[in-house]
């Protein structure tokens, strides 16, 4: 009973997530790319907001809001896959591959391509269900799309 009791005050449950929707799904895997190398830079947010506007027609504010509260979910949430899982759910092979392409937009952004994030990206692009093929395409297309990484 007092080991139980130890265990719970030392190691609490965390709370669970709330269900994901896709905007949240994808904003947590946009910000959990951009902290993968332990370095949140405002290149990387700037980026994540620009992403999020423009793939939900959200005006800057909203964008930065939507980002704000996957931020929290980010922190809470284990790296467990559920991000890339609601996304491969909502979204057919064409689309889950733009994800991968923003997501290495995201990465790219700081001008400086780490190792950290290139295992996190191939694990993420698996979990998207892509295949080796589809997830080399969507960093070349990052690194054409943004060629100065900006």
């Amino acid at each position: 009973m007092f080991t139980d009791l130890l265990n719970r005050l030392f190691h609490p449950d965390p709370a669970p997530l709330p269900e994901l929707d896709g905007r949240h799904a994808l904003a947590g895997l946009l910000v959990r790319t951009a902290k993968t190398d332990k370095s949140y830079a405002v290149e990387e947010i700037r980026r994540i907001d620009r992403i999020l506007a423009a793939t939900y027609d959200l005006n800057p504010v909203k964008a930065a809001q939507l980002r704000a509260r996957a931020e929290k979910l980010e922190a809470q949430a284990p790296e467990d896959g559920r991000f890339a899982a609601a996304v491969r759910e909502r979204l057919d092979p064409e689309h889950r591959e733009a994800v991968l392409v923003a997501m290495w937009r995201v990465a790219l952004s700081d001008g400086v391509e780490k190792d950290e994030e290139q295992a996190y990206l191939a694990r993420a692009g698996e979990r998207l269900g892509l295949d080796a093929d589809a997830i080399l395409r969507a960093h070349k297309a990052a690194e054409q799309a943004d060629p100065l990484n900006r």
